[in-house]
């Protein structure tokens, strides 16, 4: 049986930016109005990372909009917001972080079976040959796709 997964919002521009080496799930310490906000799809993962602080794990620079019907005033929209994973994962992310040239990047935030997660991707910054290179790839591929489409060969 496949889970249902509900994508609230993707940061496609980390996998332009950053090389992605390996991928962790996290649930959120959230409040009704974030909640809220989320299932109507007001979040925006563009420039936020993830930092470890007294062995909890933190998401920074995330901002989810204000819920227009909140009524005790609503959110700060940019709060830090607390991510949940066991504590083994937790110390298995540190050590790789305190390895040079790593971070913590969320890739995209979802609803898995009701409950709010975010997929966060250890990662290392691209050079600016490696982003041209992506664009190369790309570019290529969009050529072979059309080339495919209008000769009709699957």
């Amino acid at each position: 049986m496949a889970e249902e997964i509900k994508i609230i919002t993707s940061n496609k521009k980390a996998y332009f930016d950053y090389q992605i080496l390996e991928k962790y799930e996290a649930g959120l310490v959230l409040t009704g109005s974030e909640v809220k906000a989320l299932r109507e799809g007001k979040c925006n993962l563009k420039d936020s990372y993830a930092r470890i602080r007294g062995g909890e794990l933190w998401l920074i620079g995330v901002s989810i909009g204000s819920y227009k019907n909140a009524s005790d005033g609503g959110h700060d929209p940019e709060r830090p917001r607390k991510l949940l994973m066991h504590r083994y994962e937790i110390k298995k992310v540190y050590r790789k972080l305190t390895e040079k040239g790593f971070t913590l990047i969320p890739l995209r935030m979802y609803f898995k079976k009701g409950i709010a997660k975010v997929e966060l991707g250890l990662a290392t910054g691209k050079k600016e040959y490696d982003k041209r290179e992506t664009i190369t790839q790309r570019d290529q591929q969009r050529e072979l796709n059309r080339l495919q489409k209008k000769f009709k060969i699957k």
